[in-house]
């Protein structure tokens, strides 16, 4: 029941003005700083692990900032999914290296966990003309699950495979054919599967999907990134790596996360901290949450 009352809820701002929806994200975010401690503690162990050498109150100014941001783009899939496509496109600005995305040849887009994540998945199936393939999380709640599904494939030809054992195969078959692989790789799933690799000096339980995606499909990487702005999302396609993979997954895993943190330090507020990044320990560590 309340899946579908959230989801009512959300058609109903989705007309409603950007500055409105951003305000009451910014109340709601504020609200989850007071309020959830728990999740504000993630946030203020991830960042002072990651940015030791920040003053405290600085590192307090981002947890209050990430939170906000948390709100403010889980209420703009209210318009992304149900906004009329031209209100959509005009707030969705591609940036970069968009001609990385021309052709046919196939490609894996690295789309690291900042929050503007579905906006960025939005216009690129909007305005870039191929066919996408992502790798999905089914949600538990079918109500939801049927939501997000749809919103993730409202634009463009996308086709989602659930992660689970057996889809490999298919995801490289989609990428070989031609296809863009939106990839979500900076999070801890675990310690199946995962390599332990520096991020941000720590070490960190990291899936070395990237390269071995990249090797399989015999594709190129391309990384996007999604900005939070006045005006809707600076969705930025950066040029694609050269000479990558090297064939060496720890050497290559190292470096999507050393990349990952240049960009992390120019908007450390809008990157999903609020997700416990290091919680599989190397065997013999204490834990960290």
């Amino acid at each position: 029941m309340w899946a579908k009352v959230g989801i009512w809820c959300m058609r109903v701002i989705a007309p409603l003005p950007l500055g409105w929806v951003r305000a009451l994200g910014s109340v709601l975010g504020h609200a989850l700083y007071l309020f959830m401690a728990s999740r504000r503690r993630i946030i203020m162990i991830n960042l002072a692990l990651c940015f030791p050498e920040q003053p405290l109150a600085q590192r307090r100014r981002w947890a209050r900032a990430c939170c906000v941001y948390f709100a403010q783009t889980l209420l703009d899939r209210a318009w992304l999914w149900h906004g009329r496509p031209e209100v959509v496109r005009q707030r969705l600005r591609l940036t970069g290296a968009a001609h990385e995305l021309d052709g046919d040849m196939p490609t894996v887009i690295f789309a690291p966990h900042f929050f503007g994540l579905d906006a960025a998945g939005t216009a690129l199936g909007q305005q870039i003309d191929r066919r996408f393939a992502s790798i999905y999380l089914p949600q538990r709640n079918k109500v939801s699950d049927a939501w997000l599904r749809a919103g993730r494939k409202r634009f463009g030809d996308v086709q989602l495979f659930e992660q689970k054992d057996g889809s490999l195969k298919s995801i490289i078959a989609a990428v070989r054919a031609g296809g863009l692989l939106y990839l979500l790789p900076d999070m801890n799933y675990g310690r199946k599967d995962s390599i332990f690799v520096p991020f941000f000096g720590v070490q960190t339980s990291t899936v070395p999907s990237l390269p071995r995606f990249a090797r399989l499909g015999r594709a190129k990487v391309v990384p996007v990134t999604a900005r939070v702005t006045n005006t809707g999302y600076d969705i930025e396609v950066h040029p694609a790596w050269t000479n990558y993979p090297t064939g060496d997954e720890n050497v290559d895993t190292t470096f999507m996360n050393r990349w990952l943190e240049g960009v992390i330090a120019t908007m450390p507020e809008q990157y999903y901290w609020v997700h416990k990044r290091f919680k599989t320990r190397p065997r013999g560590e204490k834990r960290i949450y």
